[in-house]
């Protein structure tokens, strides 16, 4: 490869284009050589712009951290922002799924954690909670995130159910209250359900 070809190529295109392949196929997926096919280059272009395989993941952990960024709640009260930490982690987590296995496999997933962590501490204490009280407000909700967003991607990721949910759901099942059984014969609204399910956390946690 000629010098004036690899200065045309840039570290921000090797780490774009290789996100891009975490994004599509997953970490394991990104080989040195698949990721210089991509870009029409060779491999050793690669190694010059950002190091070996370890170097590249640990360059697109440091960017994928960095875009999530900082997490500012917003709402009145501070169990309302408490509930829109946990509505921002969530879309986080939904829309780099890849990305945050990726995270996951480099051992960082508590730093990943951390921007929406320190926004809860600021909101519990807004609230009026400190010491153990307050961290277990901070806990119970990371978990119902990650929680919900697991319970989410493996229903997305399931075969189709036979029997589903509206055969399963008639008036004797649901106990002769026919409201509920056609409730529960309807698919769920992720998004209206998550955030019921963490206001009705949060407030629990906060009247405790």
């Amino acid at each position: 490869m000629s010098k004036q070809a690899r200065a045309a190529l840039t570290r921000e295109e090797v780490l774009d284009t290789a996100a891009n392949l975490v994004k599509q196929h997953g970490p394991a997926a990104l080989t040195m050589r698949k990721l210089a096919a991509e870009l029409g280059t060779a491999v050793t272009s690669i190694y010059w712009h950002v190091g070996n395989r370890e170097s590249l993941l640990d360059a697109l952990v440091d960017r994928t951290l960095d875009d999530l960024g900082a997490i500012r709640p917003v709402g009145r009260t501070p169990a309302h922002r408490i509930v829109s930490v946990a509505r921002t982690l969530r879309r986080q987590l939904r829309e780099h799924p890849y990305l945050v296995a990726m995270v996951h496999e480099r051992g960082l997933t508590e730093r990943m954690f951390q921007p929406a962590r320190q926004a809860l501490v600021h909101e519990v204490h807004a609230a009026g909670l400190r010491g153990a009280r307050a961290a277990e407000v901070v806990r119970a909700v990371l978990f119902q995130v990650v929680g919900f967003v697991l319970v989410e991607r493996n229903r997305e990721r399931a075969p189709v159910q036979r029997p589903g949910e509206e055969e399963l759901w008639d008036v004797k099942t649901a106990e002769h209250d026919p409201a509920l059984a056609r409730a529960l014969a309807t698919p769920p609204q992720p998004d209206k359900l998550f955030t019921a399910s963490v206001r009705a956390l949060v407030e629990g946690l906060l009247a405790d």
